[in-house]
């Protein structure tokens, strides 16, 4: 079972009391009561949710922080409390094994990867167990790079600068290559078409529209979640002398990886999910592959 800390958690770490905590919320305007409501319905989802798990057997709970590090068995069932955002960055973690998703707080988590609640645990574990729950299988994308190293993403990987500055590269892409200077490319899933993809295509679209270029029949349709093929975008690429702005967006499959190969000295990364604490290094010469992964993420349904 995977848990995480609350909003509350993380404030009492960062100001070490709860008192200091609540000073430093109302200090700024804001609501505490609403820190102390989450971490409460949290706490309540999490004492049901350890109860069925007990009836059930053996179990473990780690800390979402710990998921890069934790060996998970082929055999394992797992289980994630929280929002649509740990149950992507838990799946990635996973060899095909079953993943469940519970909303702890259906009226404050929209939960589109979260559709359970820890009351229904019971029955979906053992439905899980004996094979008989729908599972939806969910394509992954993969960043190899030339040392070995791999990084998957359940939602987009995010490959550019580490901080607000130019991402310098070159590109390959159907065949083509080209020098590009940007803020940075987005690879997405068929799952992340719905979130960062979307803002980056709609954003887009309404500074064309806004210059005067028409787009009455543009409509964006995410990708379905077990679709093989991946798509692309460059964030704000930058023309010049040295650099160009064809190959800006594209979709590809298992076959036509695309291709990116590091012009940055020391500030490039790869990450994915949102989650730039785990990140691989792509500094100047480092070339990434990134392709559609051969593991495949398993949401029960």
């Amino acid at each position: 079972m995977v848990t995480r800390h609350t909003r509350l958690e993380e404030l009492i770490v960062r100001h070490n009391t709860l008192g200091q905590a609540k000073f430093y919320v109302e200090h700024l305007g804001a609501d505490f009561g609403d820190y102390l409501v989450e971490n409460e319905a949290y706490a309540r989802s999490l004492r049901t949710t350890v109860q069925a798990l007990e009836a059930w057997g053996r179990y473990q709970i780690i800390d979402r922080q710990m998921l890069s590090n934790f060996v998970f068995s082929p055999l394992d069932i797992v289980v994630a409390l929280g929002q649509d955002g740990m149950v992507a960055n838990t799946m990635k973690y996973l060899e095909g094994q079953p993943l469940i998703g519970l909303n702890p707080e259906p009226s404050r988590w929209d939960g589109v990867l979260l559709p359970f609640e820890p009351a229904d645990l019971p029955k979906v574990l053992s439905d899980t167990a004996n094979g008989t729950r729908p599972v939806k299988s969910v394509t992954m994308a993969q960043a190899k790079l030339s040392d070995g190293q791999t990084l998957r993403a359940v939602n987009d990987l995010f490959i550019g600068p580490r901080s607000h500055t130019s991402a310098l590269y070159e590109i390959s892409y159907a065949g083509k290559t080209e020098f590009q200077s940007s803020s940075g490319l987005i690879v997405s899933t068929g799952l992340g078409s719905t979130a960062w993809m979307k803002s980056v295509v709609t954003g887009s679209m309404a500074i064309a529209e806004a210059v005067g270029v028409r787009a009455d029949n543009f409509g964006y349709e995410p990708t379905p979640w077990d679709a093989p093929m991946l798509e692309f975008a460059v964030r704000e690429p930058f023309p010049s002398r040295a650099s160009q702005t064809t190959l800006i967006y594209g979709q590809f499959g298992t076959n036509d990886p695309l291709r990116i190969r590091s012009r940055m000295p020391d500030n490039g990364v790869i990450f994915s999910d949102g989650i730039e604490a785990d990140f691989l290094r792509f500094t100047a010469g480092m070339e990434a592959t990134i392709t559609i992964s051969s593991t495949r993420g398993q949401l029960v349904t």
